[in-house]
Parts: C-alpha cells; sequence; structure tokens
C-alpha cells in the first residue's frame, strides 16, 4: 500500500479473495400463490460481493477504505476480522490478533454486557484471565453503569455502540477495522471516543483500517486508501491520489 515502506513487515496480505453471497428467490406459478412457498420453493441466486480482490498492508499503516454504498467495504472488513470466510483467496494477518469496530456486529443479544464482553473479547483471541484484568476499565469507559448486568436486547444503539467501542479501546489489539464508527454515543462520549481513537491509532505498530463515507475524515486521518467499486480495487496507494480520484468519479 504505502510507498517507502522499507523493511516494515507486512500486517495484512490479501490475495485474489472471492466471496459471494447466496440467497434464495421465490418462484410464483401465479398470483394467487402463497408467499409461503418461499420457504419450500425457490432458486439460488449468487451475488459476488468481491471479485478476486488482493492488496498488502505494511504493519503501522492507517487506510482509508472507500466506496460507494454496496461496494463490498463492510465484506471486507468482516472477511479481514475472520466473520465471513471466502469462497477462494487467502487472507494472512501475519499472525496479528485483529478487532472489528461495527454497530451490531459480535454481541449475542440475550446475553448480558458483562456476558458480551467476555465472548467478544475471547474470539479476539484474550484469555479469560487477560480479561478478568481489565474488564472493569472495559466497564468503566462504557458509562453503562448497572445496565451491564442487563441484556444487550434491552440496550439502545447508542449503549450498544458504547460497549463495542469500549471493548475495542481497552482490550487493545494488533489491528483494528473500524466501520463507519469513530465517535459513539451521545456528545460527552463522543469525544472521549475520539480521543482514545487518536491514542489508539497514534500506536506505530498498530495498523488501522477505516471505512468512512466522509472523506474528510479519510484524508485527516490515513496515510493510504483502497477504493473499491463493485466489489474490485479501482484504486490503491497515498491518500492524495486516492481520494481525488475517487471524489471526481462520485461527481459524475
Amino acid at each position: 500500500m504505502s510507498e517507502n515502506t522499507g523493511s516494515i513487515k507486512p500486517a495484512i496480505t490479501a490475495k485474489n479473495v472471492h466471496l459471494s453471497y447466496r440467497s434464495i428467490v421465490p418462484v410464483a406459478k401465479n398470483k394467487e400463490e402463497s408467499n409461503a412457498s418461499v420457504t419450500r420453493k425457490g432458486r439460488v441466486e449468487h451475488f459476488e460481493a468481491l471479485h478476486g480482490v488482493s492488496f498488502e498492508i505494511k504493519r503501522g499503516e492507517i487506510v482509508g477504505l472507500v466506496g460507494r454504498n454496496g461496494s463490498g467495504k463492510s465484506t471486507l472488513l468482516r472477511v479481514l476480522a475472520g466473520i465471513f470466510e471466502p469462497d477462494s483467496g487467502t487472507v494472512d494477518l501475519h499472525g496479528s490478533s485483529v478487532s472489528l469496530l461495527a454497530l451490531g456486529v459480535g454481541f449475542l443479544k440475550q446475553l448480558s454486557g458483562r456476558e458480551n464482553i467476555y465472548l467478544s473479547a475471547m474470539l479476539m483471541g484474550f484469555s479469560k484471565e487477560q480479561i478478568d484484568q481489565q474488564i472493569d476499565e472495559i466497564i468503566e469507559f462504557s458509562e453503562l453503569g448497572r445496565f451491564i448486568e442487563k441484556p444487550v436486547k434491552t440496550y439502545s444503539s447508542g449503549m450498544v455502540s458504547k460497549l463495542g467501542f469500549s471493548i475495542t479501546a481497552i482490550l487493545k489489539t494488533d489491528i483494528i477495522l473500524v466501520d463507519e464508527v469513530l465517535s459513539v454515543g451521545d456528545a460527552k462520549f463522543k469525544k472521549k471516543s475520539y480521543r482514545k481513537m487518536m491514542e489508539l491509532i497514534s500506536d506505530k505498530n498498530r495498523t488501522v483500517i477505516i471505512v468512512s463515507h466522509d472523506t474528510r475524515t479519510i484524508d485527516n486521518l490515513c496515510t493510504s486508501a483502497i477504493w473499491l467499486h463493485d466489489g474490485d480495487i479501482m484504486m490503491d496507494g497515498p491518500t492524495e491520489k486516492v481520494l481525488p480520484a475517487y471524489n471526481r468519479f462520485m461527481e459524475l
């Protein structure tokens, strides 16, 4: 991705990554046929979200991922996080730990906030002992108070955002993937979370990929950028080269 990286080791290497979604489309014989036939009849349709995506990101890079809605950005982050398995191709994180910060991802709603902290952190590769050492700090940062013992299904979207951000912010991983969430919650928490994110990405050994439709954010924070369009990489390289080309395209 970035130029003049010298001997800096790669953090992420993606080679020819393909991923398709499958859905059942009902086939109705006539107008009177019930919608219940969806579960019994239909044809399988495939939508290829990623078409052989390849790139390499060096350790310590802050990379912006841009593209219009439906271009494959969130899908790619979920592949990198290990949530989705590609149909073909490979993703090598070179032994790095990874976390995904995205709204509505990774929580079991019937479990309490505390239980979801343990579940999410263990999926990120942390041991129970490591979580025990930092759970009080996570809870304090989240500002959820007594709600930490309540099921996540009772949370507002802002509370869910606070919990997700707090886990990622306190349990620091080598790679952080941020999907449209740079500041969450109320005004006070937004300021706190933004400061924390700046602290996280200032670590020269931490690699960050940020998805955002706000190109000003990408321009301000990212050293490099990847432009995805309909599952293909249109361009990658220094932010100052990629963003102007992307902005011109979006103005057409």
